[in-house]
């Protein structure tokens, strides 16, 4: 049986590693403020490094979201932004970005889309994975058969709660990289790390070779740089949408890129 093709996420880690960098991924809530501001966004994020961009969809019960992100939701879907209309979208904002883009859903709005439809579709209009947040890998089943046929990216969530087995299962259905939450409970932004991202990594690196990027609570360069020394990359996702909630209106996506190029210069790597 022939290899599947390289993703684009392989391929951008494939790069840090040979720059000797770590990597930044950025989340952004699709729709927030509007589906036109996020075209400009986007663009934004990509200019000042990103390198893989979490585009989150609007979900009127964001169980693990922090009252940051809930807001943008809030915003999101008041502007009606819907997975069809993301995904509809979605072709004009890949033409304008280089960086690897996810959709990061909760599985409902998915199985309303279809599930075979949902993969076919986001392979056609040019993203390259999913994280489903509130999708266990014990239910992943026919979620991971419509999207391993699209040769579409598929990123599991573990944290420091994660027995070894489940840890394991996540590692092993997860490609293009391992997202390890940082802390239990809900994303915000956080004033210091955890103390259990570096044993979490270390249990991680146990069982898979994946690029392992660690998420919530990580808001500035410096915690950047302070996850990045267990870790292949940072997610910044809610001092994001933050920034965008109080600054955008004002000075536009040059804020926003500005903001994002700080945190980049927490990783080692340059914006290409």
């Amino acid at each position: 049986m022939p290899s599947q093709p390289t993703t684009r996420i392989e391929a951008r880690f494939r790069d840090l590693r040979v720059q000797h960098a770590k990597g930044l991924i950025v989340y952004l809530t699709a729709g927030d403020p509007t589906l036109d501001a996020t075209g400009d966004l986007l663009s934004a994020l990509d200019r000042a490094g990103a390198d893989v961009i979490e585009l989150g969809v609007p979900f009127s019960d964001p169980l693990a979201d922090g009252p940051v992100i809930q807001r943008a939701s809030e915003r999101a879907l008041r502007a009606g932004a819907t997975l069809r209309k993301i995904l509809e979208r979605f072709p004009a904002w890949r033409k304008a970005v280089r960086a690897p883009m996810i959709l990061f859903s909760y599985y409902n709005p998915i199985l309303q889309y279809g599930l075979e439809e949902f993969a076919v579709t986001a392979a056609q209009v040019g993203a390259d994975g999913a994280l489903v947040v509130d999708l266990s890998p014990e239910e992943a089943e026919n979620y991971l058969r419509a999207m391993r046929a699209q040769n579409l990216d598929t990123v599991f969530l573990a944290s420091p709660t994660s027995p070894d087995h489940r840890l394991e299962r996540a590692a092993k259905l997860s490609t293009g990289f391992l997202y390890l939450i940082s802390r239990t409970g809900v994303t915000g932004e956080r004033s210091e790390i955890t103390s259990s991202v570096r044993p979490l990594a270390e249990r991680a690196r146990r069982f898979t070779s994946l690029p392992l990027a660690v998420g919530f609570g990580i808001s500035t360069a410096a915690q950047v740089r302070e996850v990045q020394a267990h870790a292949d990359a940072a997610v910044v996702g809610s001092a994001v949408v933050h920034a965008i909630e109080e600054r955008y209106s004002q000075e536009g996506p040059a804020a926003i890129e500005q903001f994002v190029r700080g945190l980049k210069a927490g990783t080692g790597g340059k914006p290409v």
